[in-house]
C-alpha cells in the first residue's frame, strides 16, 4: 500500500538550462557542458523511441540509434549501460509525465470521487498520448529485463511507481475522512487501489489489440471502462453515486479546467 512518505524528490527535466527538483524549492545552473550532455542525452532518447514505435522492442538497437544520432555507440553507452537501460529511461521519461498529470487531477476543485475521476481521465489521455509508454513500461517489467536496468533508473521507475499509486491513495483517504467512503472493517485502501489499477490496466492492454478481437473493435472502450469503475465505486458506497451525480459534468470540467492542453492535443491529431 502507498504511503505519502514512500514519494521521493524526482528531478523532473524543465530545460537544457536549469534543474528542477519536483518539490520546486532549488534551481541549479548548469555549465556549458552538462547542457551539452543533457542534450545529447535527451537526442538519444528521442530517437530511441521512435525507433521503439517504429520496430518495437527488436527495433530498439544501439548500432542503428548510434548511427541516427550520429555518435558513437561508446558514446550511448556513457548514458545507458545497455539497450535494457535506454529502455528503462523511456520508461522514466513518461513515467515523469504520468505522475505529474496525476498530481494535477488530485488539485481537482471538487469531491474525493471527482478528484479520482480527474486521475482516471489523466490516465486515459495519457495511454492516448503516450501509446510507447504502455509498451515500454510492460517490458521493463520482465526480470530478464529489469535485472538489466541499472539500480538508479530502478529506483526512479519504483519512485514513479510509488508517486503514481500515493495519488490515488491520497484521494481514497479523504473520501474516507469526508465519509464518503465507509470502508469494510479490516479491508486495507490498497483493495480499492487494486481493482482500479487493474482494470485500467486490463483495458489498455485489450485496447492495444483491439482489432484483433472481433467483439471488441469498434467497441465504446472508454465507454466500457468508465462503466466498470462506476460499478465498483458504487459496489463499494462510494458517494455520490453515479445514479444521484452529474459526472458527465464534472468529465467536462476536468477536461477543461485540468487537462485542457492534453484534450485539444489529442481531438487535434
Amino acid at each position: 500500500m502507498a504511503s505519502a512518505s514512500c514519494v521521493a524528490s524526482l528531478t523532473i527535466r524543465q530545460s537544457p538550462t536549469y534543474s528542477l527538483t519536483e518539490q520546486g524549492t532549488k534551481m541549479t545552473r548548469l555549465t556549458r557542458k552538462q547542457r551539452e550532455i543533457a542534450e545529447r542525452h535527451q537526442l538519444i532518447l528521442d530517437v530511441a523511441r521512435k525507433a521503439l514505435i517504429d520496430g518495437g522492442y527488436l527495433g530498439l538497437n544501439m548500432d542503428r540509434i548510434a548511427d541516427a544520432t550520429d555518435y558513437s555507440k561508446g558514446t550511448i553507452y556513457q548514458h545507458f549501460t545497455s539497450k535494457e537501460d535506454l529502455l528503462g529511461a523511456l520508461t522514466v521519461e513518461t513515467m515523469k509525465k504520468r505522475a505529474a498529470m496525476f498530481e494535477r487531477a488530485v488539485g481537482f476543485n471538487g469531491r474525493p470521487r471527482e478528484r479520482l475521476m480527474a486521475i482516471g481521465i489523466g490516465d486515459e489521455l495519457f495511454f492516448k498520448l503516450h501509446p510507447d509508454h504502455f509498451l515500454t513500461e510492460q517490458i521493463t517489467r520482465l526480470a530478464s529485463i529489469s535485472d538489466k536496468i541499472s539500480t538508479d533508473r530502478r529506483a526512479s521507475l519504483e519512485q514513479l511507481e510509488v508517486a503514481c499509486f500515493e495519488r490515488v491513495h491520497r484521494v481514497v483517504g479523504d473520501a474516507i475522512a469526508a465519509g464518503d467512503l465507509l470502508r469494510p472493517e479490516g479491508m486495507p485502501d490498497c483493495t480499492v487501489l487494486f481493482g482500479l489499477r487493474s482494470m485500467a490496466v486490463g483495458a489498455h492492454t485489450l485496447e492495444r489489440h483491439a482489432a484483433d478481437i472481433p467483439f471488441l473493435d469498434g467497441a465504446d472502450l472508454s465507454g466500457v471502462l468508465w462503466e466498470n469503475y462506476n460499478r465498483l465505486l458504487d459496489g463499494y458506497g462510494w458517494k455520490p453515486l453515479s445514479t444521484d451525480w452529474d459526472y458527465k459534468a464534472t468529465e467536462k470540467r476536468i477536461l477543461m479546467e485540468v487537462f485542457n492542453e492534453e484534450y485539444l492535443r489529442l481531438t487535434a491529431a
